[in-house]
């Protein structure tokens, strides 16, 4: 101990300036370092919130595909309670018509197995299925029921939920009468705003009843979950109207 004071740098020939430029660069590194921890926590904040909102994305993907999965389920069911029910009335009227009715059926069925994973298909194959379908349909029921379809060849490319044309139909029949005098007419076309449009004339059967909750509001909700354009239902001048829309893939 000499006896002079302490200065701590701070003394002639510039350690004031020394002393503020290590201030300043304390500073400056202080504030750097604030703004490095600060977008690593951005980013942290960022990527938990985009892995937050994937997982909520997926599952509501996975409960979107159980439904439709369900909804698919019901047609199936749908569709062979009511072929297999006609089948064993017609084996027992006519053993070769009964053999015909079980081929065309089982035909259709493969389709249905092989589309049942499928959320959609081609106009232009829901078309061929229909094909076959009306086989069924005009042994069900002879010349009491009467198809036009007209579809241009661009909407064929175009996409809809399977067996859609047969809820459509199967519905019409259901509400319907049919009978040769008065046969019921099926009308099905497609227009330039990329829709289809399955219309018949009303010749309403009292008291009718759906036992399996399907048909319309099965496929409405379908659409509800694979597109943003609604199905449009109508009734005017005797003539029940359902338009549906073509997806794009």
């Amino acid at each position: 101990m000499n006896g002079k004071p302490l200065t701590f740098g701070f003394g002639p020939g510039g350690s004031v300036e020394e002393a503020r430029g290590m201030i300043q660069w304390l500073v400056v590194s202080t504030i750097i370092a604030l703004f490095i921890v600060g977008i690593h926590i951005g980013n942290y904040l960022i990527s938990n919130w985009k892995n937050e909102a994937l997982k909520a994305s997926e599952l509501k993907q996975v409960a979107l595909d159980a439904e439709l999965q369900s909804l698919k389920l019901q047609i199936d069911s749908h569709f062979v309670f009511n072929n297999l029910s006609v089948l064993s009335e017609t084996i027992l009227k006519d053993q070769m018509l009964g053999y015909a009715y079980a081929e065309n059926f089982s035909r259709i069925y493969r389709y249905l197995l092989l589309n049942a994973k499928k959320d959609i298909i081609t106009l232009e194959q829901e078309l061929k299925f229909l094909e076959s379908y009306r086989f069924l349909i005009e042994h069900r029921f002879s010349n009491g029921v009467q198809f036009h379809i007209s579809a241009d060849e661009s909407s064929k490319n175009l996409y809809m939920p399977p067996l859609t044309l047969q809820l459509l139909v199967e519905n019409a029949l259901k509400h319907n009468k049919t009978n040769r005098k008065e046969p019921l007419i099926v009308r099905i076309s497609t227009d330039n705003a990329q829709t289809l449009t399955v219309e018949n004339n009303m010749l309403p059967i009292a008291k009718v009843q759906d036992s399996f909750g399907i048909g319309l509001t099965n496929i409405k909700r379908r659409y509800q979950l694979l597109s943003k354009r609604p199905v449009e239902i109508s009734k005017a001048n005797n003539c029940f109207k359902v338009t549906i829309p073509l997806l794009k893939l």
